[in-house]
């Protein structure tokens, strides 16, 4: 925000002439009361900008749901909804009453926030009500990649503990590092000691939001192990299939559409001005980002498309969404601070990652239904590394306007320090989540508390669980002809026919 304008009313009365004191004083308070107005317009249009970009953060939740839901089997398909309500509802109170207080409560140590809990001495003149909203979004975000991991075959009461935990501690403890003032990583850290001289440039969240769902994800794919039928006991793989590939795609435009408040919003303010009175500000840098965001998705949706053609022989429309979700999350970390035909690159390259997780997952026999841990886990891993080499000079000072020694990407001539710094947080966000996840699936397992039986897996959580099925299908009831039919394909007597129950 520029700074405000000021008035003297004794130097303006120097210039007016003598016995002008008191036109001077009236024309400095009227000046006065017109600058603050500007400045109070400044903070409601900021303000504004960073809920609008809340709303299209959370409008992400829908996104999610259609997603998990259409990845999943139809007997699974209320069970995995209600997760994605559970995450939202369960991360805001949990955040609410500790989780933005461990990730912003400011001042603190370099390691945890200690003030705003529960949001007491909220609005000061760092942090207002938009920013908790615009964070929790982030924070279920996070929770949401994970129930993807475990979908089809996990307790209801592990996603409650799981998604508290994770949302209250796990996940605010990674943002204060990476994001406070205080973090001891943080590129915008107040005191001006850096990591590696540059601290972790993770501008919305490749590794913050999106490794540490991911992560957490593949420790419970691993501790949980496959789906029943998932692998063949020779090893080789079977396709548990989605139910719906159109409420994939809806849920991938949901979220792509999202994204837009995920990443352009993470500058939280509009109006800063990079020069005045040029057409040139923080406004273009928003605009920008948002650019950069859609090229790194479209290159790698594309690149899957093509990739998944070649090896498998077919054009497989979830194969391209997920690649497409793998390139957003790539580019998030760099979205403000590279070139758009930089993020080309590192769409391209997100996809081929996505690909080759996903080889190592089926190797390795760990069953993610929606490739979550692969796709959020490894893209946003390769995310960090890829700013840390693209990062380019001018949109790293205005991002960082503090900064103007601040290290940039390897490949833009600006040394090695900003990978450095990034190696450092992709092995520290590993080993945390890997720890305190780790050990939370780990002891569910134990308790039996995580995974559920095997005969309610075999004939769905919806009826065992959640008390009938997401979609009615009449067999012997007339009442039917009120309404629509779904129509029941039966196995055939013979070879080469197949009937239909009669409409």
């Amino acid at each position: 925000m520029a700074s405000q304008m000021s008035c003297s009313a004794t130097d303006l009365a120097s210039l007016l002439g003598p016995n002008s004191t008191a036109a001077a004083t009236y024309l400095c308070t009227q000046f006065t009361t017109v600058s603050d107005k500007f400045t109070d317009t400044n903070y409601a249009i900021d303000n504004t900008y960073l809920l609008f970009s809340a709303y299209l953060v959370f409008s992400m939740q829908l996104g999610f749901a259609m997603l998990c839901a259409g990845s999943v089997r139809a007997k699974n398909t209320m069970n995995i909804m209600l997760t994605n309500v559970l995450d939202a509802a369960a991360g805001g109170l949990f955040y609410y009453l500790f989780g933005f207080a461990f990730a912003f409560g400011s001042p603190s140590n370099s390691f945890i926030g200690r003030h705003f809990f529960g949001l007491k001495d909220v609005p000061d003149a760092s942090f207002d009500y938009s920013n908790f909203l615009y964070q929790w979004a982030f924070a279920i975000a996070a929770a949401g990649i994970t129930s993807g991991s475990i979908a089809e075959r996990t307790q209801f009461v592990a996603y409650l503990i799981y998604s508290s935990f994770l949302t209250g501690f796990v996940y605010p403890v990674v943002s204060h590092w990476f994001w406070s003032t205080d973090g001891w990583a943080s590129a915008l850290k107040s005191d001006g000691d850096l990591l590696f001289g540059s601290g972790v440039i993770d501008f919305a969240g490749s590794g913050v939001v999106h490794m540490v769902g991911g992560i957490a994800g593949l420790w419970g794919a691993m501790i949980e192990g496959p789906r029943i039928g998932r692998f063949e006991s020779s090893g080789r793989s079977i396709a548990l299939r989605g139910h719906s590939a159109s409420l994939v795609v809806l849920g991938t435009f949901m979220l792509w559409f999202g994204w837009y408040g995920f990443n352009p919003g993470s500058f939280n303010k509009i109006s800063t001005v990079y020069a005045t009175g040029s057409y040139y500000g923080q406004w273009s840098a928003i605009g920008r980002t948002a650019v950069t965001t859609t090229l790194a998705g479209c290159t790698a949706a594309l690149t899957t498309l093509f990739g998944k053609r070649i090896i498998s022989g077919h054009w497989n429309v979830t194969d391209v969404c997920n690649g497409l979700l793998g390139g957003f999350a790539a580019i998030t970390a760099g979205c403000s601070v590279v070139e758009p035909w930089a993020a080309i690159i590192c769409g391209f390259v997100a996809a081929l990652v996505l690909i080759g997780c996903n080889k190592l997952a089926e190797k390795f026999k760990v069953d993610d239904p929606l490739e979550a841990a692969q796709l959020h886990g490894g893209c946003g891993a390769w995310g960090v590394i890829f700013t840390a080499l693209f990062a380019t000079k001018k949109y790293v000072r205005e991002v960082y306007p503090d900064r103007p020694d601040q290290h940039y990407g390897l490949f833009m001539g600006g040394g090695g320090n900003l990978l450095a710094a990034h190696l450092i947080q992709i092995v520290v966000i590993a080993g945390w989540v890997s720890v305190l996840m780790g050990s939370l699936f780990f002891i569910l397992n134990k308790l039996n508390l995580l995974r559920i039986s095997s005969e309610d897996e075999m004939a769905g959580m919806d009826m065992t669980r959640h008390g009938g099925f997401a979609y009615y299908h009449y067999e012997n009831d007339e009442s039917w002809r009120n309404g629509v039919q779904l129509r029941q394909i039966r196995p055939s007597t013979t070879p080469t026919m197949e009937t239909t129950t009669s409409a």
